[in-house]
This record gives structure tokens, sequence and C-alpha cells, in this order.
């Protein structure tokens, strides 16, 4: 377990059930692999929300509304359908470049992994992207890194809520509709 992990059960315990995912299915529908601290954390925790505004998408969630593979799916289309008329994020210029989201929040920002050629998924950093607007922000971290380091307070953005994260943090794993 990583670093980042240990720091995410410090801050708020995992649910007494482990989420079993088919990994090979989940990354044939996406056609991408996925990164091994974010597959460890949706083992730990399920797709779920952190401090009431944080959403972790996850593939085959319970609850549709987050499902990881269809967040993918869709926002792949409004990004391009987007980017027709708005200038892409300076990471994205390069060929091969795309992201994948893997968390929004209440607000509607979007939280992906950037994939640039080359890299391997356990390299993937984090772009920020406000909601119904063109700001983005880069983050050299893991996923796993972005959401202990923003809860535990030593990573701020300035697009997420200013009231994200709590004092006292809960976790909610996401069950069905």
């Amino acid at each position: 377990m990583n670093s980042a992990l240990t720091r995410l059960l410090e801050i708020a315990p995992a649910p007494s059930e482990p989420r079993q995912k088919d990994w090979e299915e989940a990354e044939r529908r996406l056609g991408a692999e996925l990164p091994a601290d974010y597959k460890e954390l949706i083992r730990i925790y399920g797709g779920g929300n952190w401090d009431d505004y944080m959403y972790i998408l996850e593939p085959g969630c319970p609850n549709e509304n987050y499902d990881l593979i269809e967040w993918a799916k869709n926002q792949a289309e409004d990004l391009e359908d987007l980017w027709e008329f708005e200038k892409k994020p300076a990471e994205l210029e390069v060929e091969g470049s795309r992201v994948i989201p893997w968390a929004t929040t209440d607000n509607g920002e979007c939280l992906y992994w950037l994939v640039r050629p080359g890299l391997e998924p356990d390299q993937w950093t984090v772009l920020v992207n406000e909601a119904r607007g063109g700001r983005w922000e880069h983050y050299e971290v893991s996923c796993t890194q972005f959401l202990a380091s923003s809860l535990d307070g030593q990573l701020q953005s300035s697009i997420l809520s200013s009231l994200f994260p709590r004092t006292t943090h809960e976790f909610r794993q996401l069950g069905g509709v």
C-alpha cells in the first residue's frame, strides 16, 4: 500500500467490505490500463463521497451516476465538442495526450488523469477542470496523492470549493440509487 492510501486510512476508516472488481474487463471497456493506486483505492473504499463534496468514480459503481466507464465515454465526447470552440489546456497539446476522469464534485468540477504517450498509468498526473469554464490546474501527483494531500490541507486548488476539505472528514461509500 502506498503512503497516500495509508494517509487516507488515517483520515477516514474504510468500509468493512472491500470492493472486488474485474479490472481486466473494466480496462478493456475503458481502452486503457488504470493506475495501481486507483485500483487499490477502489478495492479499499469503493466509489464514494469525501467530505460531502468529492465523488470518486468507480467502474461498475452501484450508483450508476458515478460509473467510471460511462463518465469517461461522456467526458471524451463533451470535451471534443468543447475544444472545437475553446483552446485545449497546454498539457494536452502533445499529440496522443488525453484525459480520463476519476472524480467529480458537487459543483461540477472534474478531476482527470493526464494520459500522455509513453507514460505508464502509474506515472499519470492530475488535471482539475472548473465547472462550466475553461480554467485547468495541473498537479504532478497521482490521484491518491491528490486526494490525501487535499484532505489533509497540503494541497490546495483554486478551482475546488474553499469549503473543501472539511475540518472533520467523512467518507460515504456509494450504493445503488
